[in-house]
């Protein structure tokens, strides 16, 4: 396995459910420390590497990749020693039951399984329908309330989908959880890694936000705290090449290169910003898709806001299977990104700033 793999391996291997996020931080920090002049956090924890431009007064861009994964969080013991729990970030019911999850307590990490009624039990009527979240629990092999508490578990423990990092037959193909969104994560180190060095004229800021998978608040705080002139946001996007879905729904497919997010729930793609990406890419012959989400929002809906306003773009990683415990991207998605952000950001000098926030 190479660098660039055990990189992406440790970031998806590592736990960080929305609001706990301490663990993928330290290993977003860990490979993103060499190339950074300073590392801070934002009182929510939100980690903001800079590295500094070849002038004082020129830009500032923020390349955002949100820290936390879809999960869950403890809010009771019942007698027998189930755990209920909370959903963290957006789960539809049909993808959670017997799948593995990792509960994170005081005491160290516990196997557990999210359970239901068996379907021997149910009316033919209820066996046509999924289990409904309010229905499930989490069974971690304790026999009372008592000995689960002795295991360590309290309310507001948090609790991780269990899925470890795997190439495929076809080696371009990784599977993983927390594709959403450590892959914005890794976008950010190595961009920071390229520009390294470099005699470019913007200061860069490389985010690992918290809580994007809740309403995106890691965001609001460290774009306060940066106050970027410039704003990219990194995350998954939606493909559409599987059965089922038409391309009146998702266009995006697995290899066919980053995506250019035009339309979100909470932003809309700004002109100029997207006109330069779009350039740029067709100079360098880098592949590039369109796509909108309906559904949804990044962090750029926050961010944008930010101020008198950031020009903002998301850039998407076509990803199949997001928001289960595992999903599926392609490596050369990844390092088209890269190197289509990369090349803009050495672009952004204070005229060419200038000139797409005015267009």
């Amino acid at each position: 396995m190479n660098d660039k793999l055990k990189m992406l391996k440790s970031l998806t291997d590592a736990p960080g459910v929305s609001g706990d996020e301490a663990g993928v931080r330290k290993v977003m920090h860990e490979y993103i420390s060499p190339f950074a002049d300073e590392i801070t956090t934002d009182n929510l924890g939100s980690l903001i590497a800079m590295q500094k431009g070849s002038k004082k007064d020129g830009p500032k861009v923020m390349v955002a990749g949100h820290l936390d994964e879809i999960g869950f969080m403890v809010t009771r013991i019942d007698a027998n020693g189930y755990l209920y729990f909370q959903t963290l970030g957006g789960w539809w019911s049909q993808v959670m039951l017997a799948q593995r999850v990792t509960v994170h307590t005081r005491k160290g990490e516990l196997v557990g399984i999210i359970g239901s009624k068996p379907p021997h039990l149910l009316s033919l009527e209820k066996r046509k329908k999924p289990a409904s979240i309010e229905e499930m629990f989490i069974d971690i092999g304790a026999s009372s309330k008592e000995e689960a508490e002795e295991f360590g578990v309290r309310p507001g423990d948090s609790v991780v989908p269990y899925f470890e990092f795997t190439k495929m037959k076809n080696e371009k193909l990784l599977l993983a959880k927390a594709w959403d969104n450590r892959i914005g994560c890794a976008v950010a180190i190595d961009i920071l890694k390229n520009l390294h060095d470099t005699d470019k004229e913007a200061t860069v800021y490389g985010v690992g936000t918290v809580q994007e998978e809740v309403r995106r608040r890691g965001a609001t705080t460290s774009a306060n705290k940066i106050g970027p002139d410039i704003a990219f946001a990194v995350d998954t996007g939606i493909a559409g090449d599987t059965p089922g879905i038409s391309d009146r729904e998702a266009t995006g497919k697995l290899g066919a290169g980053p995506q250019i997010v035009l339309y979100d729930a909470a932003h809309i793609a700004h002109k100029g910003l997207r006109d330069l990406v779009i350039e740029t890419a067709e100079e360098l012959n880098i592949p590039y898709q369109y796509d909108t989400i309906k559904g949804g929002a990044t962090d750029a809906g926050s961010i944008h806001l930010t101020g008198d306003g950031v020009p903002a773009l998301t850039i998407g990683i076509p990803t199949r299977y997001i928001h289960t415990h595992a999903a599926m991207l392609h490596e050369d998605d990844y390092d088209n990104t890269v190197k289509l952000l990369t090349a803009v950001i050495q672009k952004l000098d204070k005229e060419t700033v200038e000139k797409i926030t005015y267009s």
